[in-house]
């Protein structure tokens, strides 16, 4: 297909296919079928899905076309402007359909009697301020505003990856949203719908975008955007395909549900994702080399696979229609089993969504596991992009320490297993547990992750750019080198978050907030982990830093940091009261410690164990400043060496000169 007439035609193929399959899923499922009671009527049933397909798609539109466009144009050409349009046009679109999409869920949840009285206006303020599918749709409605209006104003590069970071984030109260809210596993099963939607969305967005800005562009430029495009599809389509497996997982529980009518929707959507998989396959290891094919092996074969690339772009967003089709009618299409969680639920269940676990005994430190989706998937990813650049190193015979690489996987493997082992099973029920996982976050896993020196090896094995456009590379140094890192990784900052953290953390909201809503929780691994890394950074880091302070001040800042650390741990040691009373003193346990108890021993750990990292550190830090010094002395020895002690022969020349300047003086005196 001529990539003109696709540019044409493709979102109308894309739009097409998604209404077709969404309409017979909806049929077929029976998620339109009238209610027997208080049945909001066909407008409401039909609307609500359309609605929600229109937010999906305008989000790809929005999200995936701002990330694609900063891996692969330059700032300042026509594409680059022409992908902030779509951005831009896609956000508003993105507005409307959740603006409609919210009133449309208020129609179906209480169906209310519309009219332009005052009694209707209060029904749905109530409904938009104090329930959470209210105050979610009005939260992505006002970000779909914003991102319109900043779309269509910025145009550099810094400002538009901080748009980007805002459009994705406005995706995320969409996860909270679905079925995954009134099942058990509630939080795997939100963690998994975030990722999902995310990564479909730069999946969907970057194949409009590289359909969009293709004529605009020269083939070399397109087969280049085409290239690189690819390995973000790649990076998506494992997410997608992980996430989408979780929660289809969670949803169904048992094979027999795969012949119901939600198994069949799901095993439509997922034979159209393994297929786009095997699509994108096939052009990242068949065409993409061909369509670069050098000028001087004549035009014939890039063109053949310029022309077949583009053929199989039209197949792709047909298929990829039908897989968001059919996620749309999987929303409004219940699962087949029936939730795990009884009717009367336990006090436990109450608070967490997740039954109360047996008493902790010494196997359990083995065999209790509850992965943490976001944190294995960044591992996954994190590991692998580390041992691809180190085989290049090795590849092209640089040499890379074997002891990076090991502490580099060591850390995410111990990351992986604080959020997803016994720690995550049982730190919403023993305050002991949460401090022990909270010590591992931000010392001992730093500790591990800092001599990887990932920026120093990303710096060396990522490939340079030499078209204007930004790569991994590019982005990594830029960040490294922008005022926030600078300001971030100064000593005394890094310390200050540190230490800091923990007093403000423990004694304000924050960590009711982390235990009450998933999110915080997320939000509280992150920081402790990032406030953690940085300090160790600032002290033992090999990759560049604007200032790090000399050794002797490193030790003195680190043993301040040891003592209010302690002071710390004693301070919940003496605490008299409970913290959270509500949480960890109801959670009805009939095993292990008393609450107060166990927080005693958790005010331990922070005081004794929590050190055991710190001390490694100072003991790497004195070793450093020793191999330092060791390193001053043969550098002198060896410039001794080159000059023949030059050095001193001209300073022992320069004493004799005044000595016998001053044995003149005397004679003549």
């Amino acid at each position: 297909m001529n990539p003109r007439a696709l540019r044409a035609v493709g979102p109308a193929i894309l739009i097409v296919a998604a209404i077709a399959v969404m309409a017979w899923a909806l049929a077929f499922g029976g998620g339109v079928a009238p209610l027997a009671l208080a049945d909001p009527g066909p407008v409401v049933r039909w609307g609500l899905p359309t609605a929600k397909l229109i937010v999906n798609l305008s989000a790809a539109g929005m999200v995936g076309v701002l990330v694609t466009a900063l891996f692969t144009l330059r700032s300042g050409d026509r594409a680059f402007d022409v992908a902030l349009d779509t951005a831009s046009i896609s956000a508003a679109v993105f507005t409307l359909a959740a603006a409609a999409t919210g009133f449309l869920t208020f129609i179906d949840a209480f169906n209310p009697v519309i009219g332009l009285g005052p009694e209707f206006g209060a029904q749905l303020g109530r409904y938009i301020v104090e329930t959470e599918p209210g105050r979610t749709w009005l939260i992505t409605t006002v970000a779909g505003a914003a991102l319109t209006v900043l779309t269509f104003a910025v145009r550099s590069w810094t400002a538009t990856f901080f748009v980007a970071l805002l459009a994705a984030a406005s995706l995320v109260p969409m996860g909270t949203q679905g079925h995954s809210g009134e099942e058990a596993f509630h939080h795997e099963a939100m963690t998994a719908l975030i990722l999902h939607i995310l990564a479909a969305a730069v999946w969907l967005g970057g194949l409009l975008l590289i359909v969009i800005v293709r004529p605009l562009q020269t083939r070399e430029d397109s087969a280049a955007t085409v290239a690189r495009y690819s390995s973000i599809a790649l990076a998506a389509f494992a997410v997608v395909a992980i996430s989408g497996t979780v929660r289809a997982a969670i949803g169904l529980r048992e094979w027999e549900a795969l012949l119901s009518p939600y198994g069949v929707i799901l095993g439509v959507k997922v034979l159209a994702l393994v297929a786009l998989g095997f699509f994108g396959a096939w052009y990242r290891t068949r065409l993409i080399g061909r369509m670069q094919g050098p000028q001087d092996a004549g035009p014939e074969r890039p063109a053949a696979a310029t022309r077949a690339f583009w053929t199989l772009i039209a197949f792709e967003l047909v298929l990829m229609g039908v897989a968001s089709g059919a996620a749309a009618a999987l929303a409004r299409t219940p699962p087949p089993v029936p939730p795990l969680i009884p009717e009367v639920p336990t006090p436990a269940e109450r608070l967490t969504d997740a039954p109360l676990p047996p008493e902790l005994t010494l196997d359990r430190w083995v065999t209790a596991w509850n992965i943490d989706l976001l944190w294995a998937i960044a591992a996954g990813f994190a590991i692998f992009f580390y041992l691809v650049g180190v085989w290049r190193l090795r590849r092209r015979g640089d040499a890379w320490p074997v002891y990076r690489t090991i502490m580099w996987v060591a850390g995410w493997l111990l990351l992986v297993w604080v959020t997803g082992g016994v720690i995550n099973v049982y730190q919403d029920y023993l305050f002991s547990m949460h401090m022990v996982g909270h010590m591992l976050l931000t010392m001992a896993i730093p500790l591990l992750l800092v001599p990887g020196a990932p920026v120093t090896l990303a710096a060396r094995a990522i490939r340079r750019r030499e078209d204007g456009t930004r790569g991994g590379r590019e982005w990594i140094l830029w960040a490294v080198h922008s005022p926030v890192a600078r300001v971030l990784t100064n000593p005394f900052v890094a310390a200050g978050l540190f230490i800091g953290s923990l007093w403000v953390f423990y004694y304000t909201d924050l960590f009711r907030w982390s235990l009450y809503d998933h999110l915080g929780h997320e939000w509280m691994v992150a920081h402790f982990l990032i406030t953690g890394y940085l300090f160790v950074l600032s002290l033992i880091g090999i990759d560049p830093v604007p200032y790090r302070l000399p050794y002797p001040g490193r030790l003195l800042l680190l043993i301040g940091i040891m003592a209010m650390h302690a002071f710390f741990g004693i301070a919940i040691m003496m605490q008299e009261g409970l913290m959270i009373a509500e949480w960890f003193g109801s959670m009805g346990r009939t095993w292990g410690a008393s609450p107060m108890e166990d927080q005693y021993t958790g005010g331990g750990i922070a005081w004794s164990i929590g050190e055991i990292p710190t001390l490694i550190l100072a003991i790497t830090v004195a070793i450093q400043w020793s191999r330092s010094d060791d390193r001053e002395t043969r550098r002198r020895d060896r410039h001794a060496d080159r000059t023949g002690d030059a050095e001193l022969e001209a300073y022992n020349a320069h004493l004799a000169a005044l000595a016998e300047r001053d044995a003149k003086a005397a004679s003549r005196g």
